[in-house]
């Protein structure tokens, strides 16, 4: 069990049980007593009210009344939530983008100083523009929920990103790429890589991508993405 899990785990014990030993919630989330002590001073930093109590009949108590002061989404999370506000944007489907905002700049104040780092580096990569109104999109499809947390490990990170992709006749290939932006065209997404194989920079919609996994092995160096030639894929026959 993750620390986060095992916190949540630790969190619904004391709701339900209203009072808990410490061998009770080690019992509960399978971990050692120092882990859950750990737990329980980290879960008071986050505005949780825990009460100890000594002696016998004693235990932790949650305050029924508390509630979590900081956030705890992940970067991968307000990631996701930022994308989707400016794809919705970027479509005119957004008709409350002042209240949108404001709450995802609130959700940002209280990550921490490392989340809003990596979120901003992300964020550098991402690009959003208008459609053709010539592209096909009749065989759009989803896209693979894996991808993202995948993206974030190979922004950051700098790491080469295999994949099959199905192109637009429907042929399946296996690729590694240097992921270098995301490019938002509502409804179509687009990873932009640099593919060594081709030595040329290639759109891959994200609706074609599937089984990504990040080469932790391979690292990359940033380029420019020449999006002022064109921003807008058209025609797409290899990508």
């Amino acid at each position: 069990m993750d620390i986060r899990s095992r916190q949540e785990e630790i969190v619904r014990t004391l709701r339900r049980h209203g009072t808990s030993t410490v061998d009770e919630l080690t019992n509960a989330v399978g971990a050692s007593r120092r882990t859950v002590l750990r737990d329980i001073s980290s879960l008071r930093d986050q505005g949780f009210v825990i009460h100890s109590e000594c002696g016998r009949g004693g235990g932790l108590q949650l305050d029924p009344q508390s509630v979590q002061t900081t956030a705890r989404l992940s970067v991968t999370e307000v990631f996701a939530l930022l994308i989707s506000v400016a794809a919705m944007r970027a479509a005119r489907t957004l008709p409350f983008s002042d209240l949108a905002d404001a709450g995802l700049a609130k959700i940002e104040k209280a990550l921490p100083a490392d989340k809003v780092k990596d979120l901003r580096s992300i964020l550098d990569c991402l690009h959003v523009g208008q459609l053709s109104p010539k592209q096909d999109i009749g065989d759009l499809g989803s896209i693979d929920p894996a991808l993202l947390p995948a993206f974030e490990t190979a922004f950051l990170q700098r790491r080469h990103l295999r994949f099959s992709y199905r192109d637009a006749k429907g042929m399946i290939s296996h690729r590694e790429v240097e992921p270098q932006a995301m490019l938002i065209l509502p409804p179509l997404w687009y990873l932009v890589a640099w593919d060594p194989a081709r030595n040329d920079f290639r759109h891959f919609r994200m609706d074609r991508i599937s089984e990504p996994i990040v080469n932790e092995e391979q690292s990359f160096r940033r380029r420019h993405v020449p999006f002022e030639n064109d921003v807008c894929p058209f025609n797409d026959i290899n990508r």
